[in-house]
């Protein structure tokens, strides 16, 4: 049975762009050595390490990266320097709030899941690093403090400059291509939609939307480096931003659309049909009725108003039905040369947008982001017993690197609490650190006492740092690669040089061995929870904020709503594949819930429009979706309950009664939408109970 080395080492030969980042990272690594050498700073390997910690393939990524750990090892820093001096007298009540400060800055971290949470997860492990060796001697935490500020400094600022002047490779192209390829697979799979001879909804068909939505997760993430690239795009932030915010609304609607071309199956008018086929081509970027691209898009919105039917008193669900899915179509037509006409702007780089898209690249997305603060508390938490177990401990004992398992502790808690079950990547540090210990101890006993130059030391070095370089540069080995590295790195960061000996390292090794078990144990008992149990708590929140849709007296922000269901969908699809056959799971739809919370929406703005019988129908209606959807997050209901039909064939009864207005029409769309969503085995005929419901007395 291979160990893991060997599995590490099994692996294919190195490309180009591995053996580029191997060498940048590690040329990064020994000029920030250096400079810690030539200063006299006592730990001069946590300069090293950090040079390691903030590389990576993208020059953008690595300066945002190298910002946000700046800031938070300054306010780590602050933090230690201003709670030990003031709790030197009690070591238990220090622990407890330097305990207490990285559970706070780890829940934080946790409620921003871009690039900026690592500002806060550094500013909490970073007080451990500096706060934990100064619980014993307080008189040296500003000394202590300074040196590690200026190790780490050191470490980001080699890092960057070498990943930004040696041949960088830019977010921008890397961001571009990414959302060139998401567009067109959102492009292809609305085709399959359009298309009378698509495949059926399947399985297949779900995988693509849950990847869609994961790569429009990805690309918000990837945009957020932007504004530190080098590369022209980072002049087109706002446009790439925007571009996103319109291809989020694909996925519901191309959903929607399918839906209702399922329900319109052998119904469709001939002239809808040649419609379809018409977009079809145009999507696909041939011409309509010989115009160029923007022609043929006004050609296509003129034959759908045309085309759509005009509701009146008698409007039944196949006309409501057939208004919906040209509306959507015409949505459609809009999101597809918004983006087309945004990927032009951003490509050309200069010129002015059309007037429409200029409110789009104005307007911040916000909340775009499903957040979990229950969990985040709950691994706030664990980090804080963890620390205190292993400080009990450490006090109960007097045991002299006390500290360092504290501060490994710390470090582990924070790393890994983003993911739903920590403990395999926690359990992954601990084997290679483990497997790490004889090259550490070679290097600390045999390699640095016996050369007495810098570039001899760096001939040492290089072998090691090189060759795990190149698998830090590969996802799938990355993770062990990174652990090995850190684990020799960081048992060299641990010493002081100048007082190192075998005593000191085997005691400071068995207290990373002790911190890190810690953090696996305290993980396992209190923040180890399943794929299933996480898939069904997304879900749950999907359906508390459709509940709370139904009451909302104020604006709805449907962007936020939109764009925080899409990244659940993304969030759920990796888990649903983890989870196995689960009955329950099986029978969810995230993007079906987010298009009843969309058609809500519209029907709670249209509601404050209407002023005539309608709206008291439509507030009925409103509210019993709202008490089923409480149920789904509650565990108490399944299907939507039965008296929703009637309340739907009564609202669609007076919402036709209603004289014609925008506000009128888009009820109705919302409607037969909503219908469809919760409903969407049900034929057009109307329930024999909805004549019943219309005589029955509504109030508001």
């Amino acid at each position: 049975m291979k160990t893991p080395v060997l599995k590490l080492v099994s692996l294919k030969l190195l490309s180009l762009n591995e053996a580029l980042f191997s060498v940048k990272a590690f040329a990064a690594a020994m000029a920030a050595l250096y400079i810690a050498f030539s200063m006299g700073l006592p730990r001069p390997f946590w300069a090293m390490a950090t040079a390691y910690i903030v590389s990576g393939p993208l020059s953008g990524a690595v300066r945002s990266k190298a910002v946000f750990r700046v800031v938070g090892t300054a306010l780590g820093c602050a933090g230690a320097i201003a709670l030990v001096p003031a709790l030197a007298d009690s070591p238990e009540l220090l622990t407890l709030a330097l305990g207490l400060w990285v559970a706070v800055c780890l829940f934080i971290s946790l409620l921003d899941r871009t690039p900026r949470s690592y500002l806060f997860m550094l500013a909490g492990y970073t007080i451990g690093l500096i706060g934990f060796p100064a619980v014993t001697d307080p008189s040296t935490i500003f000394d202590t403090g300074l040196a590690r500020v200026e190790e780490i400094l050191i470490g980001i600022l080699c890092a960057t400059v070498v990943h930004s002047v040696v041949f960088p490779q830019s977010v921008g192209p890397a961001l571009l291509g990414r959302l060139d390829a998401t567009l067109r697979d959102a492009e292809r799979w609305t085709r399959e939609a359009l298309s009378r001879e698509r495949a059926p909804e399947g399985a297949a068909n779900a995988q693509e939307r849950q990847k869609l939505a994961r790569d429009i997760t990805e690309l918000r993430v990837m945009a957020t480096h932007l504004p530190y690239d080098t590369s022209e795009v980072r002049w087109m932030t706002r446009a790439v931003r925007a571009m996103q915010d319109r291809m989020a609304y694909l996925l519901p609607l191309t959903a929607g659309i399918e839906d209702r071309l399922d329900a319109l199956r052998g119904e469709l008018p001939a002239e809808v049909s040649a419609l379809l086929a018409d977009l079809d081509r145009w999507v696909g970027g041939d011409p309509v009725g010989g115009d160029d691209e923007e022609g043929g898009a006004e050609r296509l919105r003129a034959e759908i108003a045309r085309l759509s039917p005009v509701i009146g008193a008698g409007t039944g669900w196949k006309e409501a039905t057939l208004l919906n899915l040209l509306t959507r179509l015409r949505s459609l037509v809009d999101i597809h040369q918004d983006c087309r006409d945004l990927r032009a702007h951003i490509r050309d780089g200069k010129g002015s947008l059309p007037e429409r898209l200029d409110p789009l690249t104005r307007r911040r997305s916000r909340d775009v982001f499903h957040l979990d603060a229950g969990m985040a508390l709950w691994s706030g938490f664990a980090a804080l017993l963890g620390i205190a177990v292993v400080c009990a401990f450490w006090i109960g004992t007097g045991w002299s690197s006390g500290s360092t398992a504290a501060m490994m502790t710390a470090v582990f808690c924070c790393f890994f609490a983003s993911l739903d079950d920590p403990a395999p990547g926690i359990r992954l540090f601990l084997v290679f650190t483990l497997l790490s210990v004889p090259l550490a101890a070679f290097y600390l006993l045999v390699v640095l006492p016996s050369f007495d130059s810098f570039p001899m030391l760096v001939l040492g070095l290089a072998p090691t740092f090189l060759t795990l370089g190149v698998f830090i540069a590969r996802p799938a080995t990355m993770g062990k690669a990174m652990a090995l590295l850190m684990g020799v790195v960081g048992s060299l960061s641990l010493l002081d040089l100048g007082s190192g000996d075998f005593a000191s390292f085997l005691n400071s090794n068995v207290a990373q061995v002790v911190g890190i078990t810690t953090a696996l144990l305290v993980t396992q008992l209190c923040r180890s929870v399943g794929a299933a149990w996480s898939a069904r708590r997304l879900l749950r929140a999907g359906w508390r904020e459709i509940a709370a849709m139904t009451a909302a007296r104020s604006g709805i922000p449907v962007g936020s709503f939109e764009n925080r269901m899409l990244d659940r969908v993304g969030l759920l699809s990796s888990r649903l594949a983890l989870a196995g056959p689960q009955q329950d799971l099986a029978a969810a739809d995230a993007v079906n819930d987010l298009r009843v919370g969309l058609n809500l929406a519209e029907l709670q703005r249209a509601r404050r429009a209407l002023g005539g019988p309608a709206a008291p129908h439509v507030a009925r209606l409103l509210g019993a979706v709202g008490q089923h959807f409480r149920g789904l997050s509650s565990r108490r209901l399944g299907t939507p309950p039965a008296e929703v039909l009637p309340m739907m064939d009564a609202a669609l009864s007076n919402l036709s009664a209603e004289p014609r207005s925008a506000e009128r029409d888009r009820a109705v769309i919302a409607l037969a939408g909503l219908r469809r969503a919760l409903f969407p085995h049900l034929t057009f005929a109307a329930p024999e109970s909805s004549s019943e419901s219309l005589r029955e007395p509504v109030t508001a």
